[in-house]
């Protein structure tokens, strides 16, 4: 492997070879997160601090599991050359057959500028058509307890065929948490919900700064929340395909049939700048530049010390 050395649009790193990069002495502060997801197996995958998961329990529905067996990777996604991972989750109808996917990176961010290209669907894979499935990119803390006041989380969550009690029309949302409890169920949020097809590749930014909270779509603001749920802990960086009870489960819903179907959900890229809160244009710069010095992952954001629990899980 041939070894080189450069430094990156906003000093980002200073690399060698191929894979992961290096802080130099002089771009300490810089804290970048990337991950251009050129994975071949999922040991490798793991080894890059990616955890699975396979806790049951809430989200979703119940008695299904959440494994590693729904995520795969690729280099033929829609013209998505330099690899991208997959997630697929199954369901028939019954809790016993439904299988939910999600992965997430450690608890270790909170300021700054989180990034994915993510890649949506409007229809499974094959199989019946209506599930209220949940197409994810998000950041989150643990619940320490019912209306936790230090829990955090954003999230940029599609919905194809509807959900949250709006109408079967597909909507992109976007929600940041103060705290919630699940029994009874109690909510403390703001969220913003825009109609409309978001099928295909797109770029999603969520900024964390200045006590709001700033999402964007594609270059465009989609919605700003307060400092009202402003986070106020470290999150881990997540991403999950899963489905609402209603209509994947044995009680009544959109889909009425017991025929497998399978959702799928791709992920080019992630990253994230801890501290800043930069615009979608400069997170394009800096990951074309990245993946121009053929940059596959780095990881130059801080532990806190000692380094906090990060299950993957609710």
């Amino acid at each position: 492997m041939s070894v080189s050395r450069f430094t990156a649009v906003l000093g980002l790193a200073s690399c060698l070879g191929l894979g992961a990069c290096a802080i130099a002495p002089d771009q300490a502060t810089q804290q970048v997160f990337f991950d251009d997801f050129s994975y071949t197996t999922l040991q490798d995958f793991t080894a890059n601090g990616w955890s699975v998961r396979t806790e049951t329990g809430h989200p979703g529905i119940a008695g299904a599991t959440w494994s590693g067996e729904g995520i795969s990777f690729h280099t033929d996604i829609d013209g998505t050359a330099q690899g991208a991972i997959r997630m697929a989750s199954v369901t028939d109808g019954t809790g016993d057959n439904t299988r939910h996917t999600q992965f997430c990176h450690a608890r270790k961010y909170r300021e700054g500028t989180y990034a994915a290209r993510v890649f949506f669907r409007d229809e499974p894979e094959y199989g019946p058509d209506g599930d209220e499935v949940i197409q994810t990119f998000y950041a989150i803390s643990p619940l320490k307890a019912p209306m936790d006041k230090d829990y955090s989380e954003t999230d940029f969550e599609y919905l194809p065929n509807g959900g949250w009690g709006a109408d079967a029309k597909p909507a992109m949302w976007t929600t940041t948490w103060e705290t919630f409890q699940l029994e009874p169920w109690t909510k403390v949020n703001e969220f913003t919900r825009q109609e409309g097809s978001y099928a295909g590749w797109r770029t999603l930014v969520f900024t964390v700064a200045d006590n709001r909270v700033r999402y964007y779509v594609d270059g465009k603001l989609f919605a700003e929340h307060s400092e009202k749920v402003y986070p106020e802990d470290f999150m881990s960086i997540n991403f999950n395909l899963w489905f609402m009870p209603k209509g994947a489960d044995d009680s009544v819903g959109p889909v009425d049939s017991p025929e497998r179907r399978e959702y799928h959900e791709d992920i080019d890229w992630v990253f994230h700048k801890a501290g800043v809160a930069m615009s979608p244009q400069q997170v394009e710069r800096a990951v074309a530049e990245l993946r121009k010095h053929q940059v596959k992952y780095m990881d130059q954001v801080a532990e806190q010390q000692p380094p906090l629990p990060s299950p993957c899980g609710l």
